[in-house]
C-alpha cells in the first residue's frame, strides 16, 4: 500500500451545525510534543472561541485507561485520543460514543466530509485526527561515512553498527520485519497473516534480537538516540521531527517501510460532559484547523482540502511537506496499516510477541 491509499471515498456524512456549549471537558492523549500540538492548535483556540475550558491529561495508552474508566463507571476524561486499530475495537464493545455526522463541518472547498475526508478517516464512532507514521530515525554522528536509507539498513549491523531501537509491540514490529526480510508493502499483511509468515517476521527479529532496546512511550525514541543507547530506532515521526528542528538534534529520517497510520477522536460512554465533547470534536474536524495542526507537528490532515492551506512550522521558516507521511514521495514506499488484521489477530500475536520477548 503507498500513497494510493489517498484516493477513494469514506464513510458518507452530512456537515451541520454546531453543538449547545457544555461544562468543561478533559482531553487524554498520547501527550509529549502531539499533546502540546493538540493544546496550541485546537484545545486553546476551542477554548477560546467557545468559552468551554480544556484540561490535557496525557498517558500513555489512552485506550486501556478509557476501556478502564467506562467499566468502572468512573469516567474522568470526555475525549480520548486512540489508534485506528483501538477504534475497532472499543466501539464494537460499545464501550464509545457514536458521532452524529451531522455536526462535521464542510470541507474548506465546500465539499462533504465524505469525498474531503481519506478513506478510513471517518467511522461511526470516531473522527480522524491526523496521519502519522512510524519511521526509521537514525543518529547522523554515528554514521560519518555512509547514510542508511532503507528498511535492509536498519538490519544491516555491520555496515550500520549499534543498537537498534523498536516498540515494545508487535504492531509495526511484526510488519517492519517482514519489510527487512524482503516482503513487499502491500504483501505485509497477506503474509502475517499466515503462521509461516509469523514465523518468519520473528525469525528475522531474532537476527538482532540481541541488539534490541525497547521502548514503550513514545518520547523514549529520541532519547535512545539522544542518549547514545541506540545508533537507530523505530520511531513516530513527529517525535523525531520536534527533535531536529525543536532541540537542534542530529538525527536523520529514513522513509522507506515507514507505516502510515492515523489518530481519532472518540468520546467514551458515560462521559460527564459528552455534549461539550462532541462540540470539541466538530471544531477539531475543520479544515483550517487540521492545517493548522501541521503547523506544530509534522502529522498530515486527514482532510484532503486541508493540505493546500499547510505551510511553515511554528518556526516561520521551515516548510513542513517534506516531514509529512502524507507527502507522495515520503509514502511511496510505506505501509498503510490495517486495522481490521489487527482487531482480528492483534490479541494472539501479542501472546506471541510476550513470549518471545521473554525467551
Amino acid at each position: 500500500m503507498t500513497a494510493k491509499f489517498l484516493l477513494g471515498t469514506a464513510f458518507a456524512l452530512l456537515a451541520g451545525p454546531a453543538l449547545a456549549q457544555q461544562g468543561a471537558i478533559n482531553i487524554t492523549t498520547y501527550g509529549g510534543a502531539f499533546g502540546e500540538a493538540l493544546n496550541e492548535s485546537l484545545a486553546k483556540p476551542f477554548t477560546e472561541a467557545t468559552g468551554i475550558g480544556t484540561t490535557m491529561i496525557d498517558n500513555s495508552d489512552p485506550p486501556t485507561r478509557l476501556k478502564a474508566e467506562v467499566e468502572a463507571g468512573n469516567v474522568q476524561s470526555d475525549v480520548f485520543d486512540v489508534e485506528q486499530s483501538d477504534v475497532l475495537r472499543l466501539c464494537d464493545e460499545g464501550l464509545i460514543e457514536q458521532i452524529d455526522p451531522a455536526i462535521l463541518p464542510a470541507g474548506a472547498d465546500g465539499s462533504t466530509p465524505d469525498d474531503d475526508f481519506l478513506p478510513g478517516a471517518l467511522n461511526e464512532c470516531a473522527t480522524a485526527i491526523m496521519v502519522w507514521s512510524t519511521v526509521i530515525a537514525y543518529d547522523k554522528s554515528a554514521f560519518p561515512d555512509a547514510t542508511p536509507g532503507s528498511v535492509e539498513d536498519f538490519f544491516d549491523l555491520a555496515a550500520f553498527p549499534g543498537k537498534r531501537g523498536f516498540i515494545k509491540r508487535p504492531k509495526y514490529t511484526l510488519e517492519f520485519a517482514l519489510l527487512g526480510d524482503g516482503v513487499a508493502p502491500d504483501e505485509v499483511y497477506d503474509v502475517l497473516a499466515t503462521p509461516e509468515g509469523v514465523d518468519r517476521a520473528f525469525a528475522k527479529l531474532d537476527s538482532i534480537k540481541g541488539d534490541i532496546v525497547w521502548w514503550e512511550a513514545g518520547a523514549q525514541a529520541p532519547q535512545l538516540l539522544a542518549d547514545g543507547e541506540v545508533s537507530m530506532t523505530l520511531a513516530y515521526n513527529g517525535r523525531i521531527f520536534d527533535a531536529i528542528i525543536g532541540e537542534g538534534r542530529p538525527f536523520g529520517f529514513v522513509w522507506d517501510g515507514s507505516n502510515l497510520d492515523m489518530d481519532y477522536w472518540v468520546v467514551p460512554v458515560g462521559a460527564p460532559n459528552r455534549d461539550a465533547a462532541m462540540e470539541f470534536i466538530a471544531f477539531a474536524a475543520d479544515p483550517a484547523r487540521q492545517a493548522d495542526l501541521s503547523k506544530y507537528i509534522a502529522y498530515g490532515p486527514p482532510r484532503r482540502s486541508a493540505a493546500p492551506s499547510v505551510g511553515t512550522y511554528k518556526d516561520g521558516t521551515t516548510q513542513m511537506a517534506p516531514y509529512l507521511p502524507t507527502t507522495p514521495e515520503n509514502a511511496e514506499h510505506a505501509v498503510l496499516n490495517d486495522p481490521e488484521f489487527w482487531a482480528d489477530h492483534g490479541i494472539e500475536l501479542t501472546e506471541r510477541f510476550n513470549s518471545w520477548l521473554a525467551n
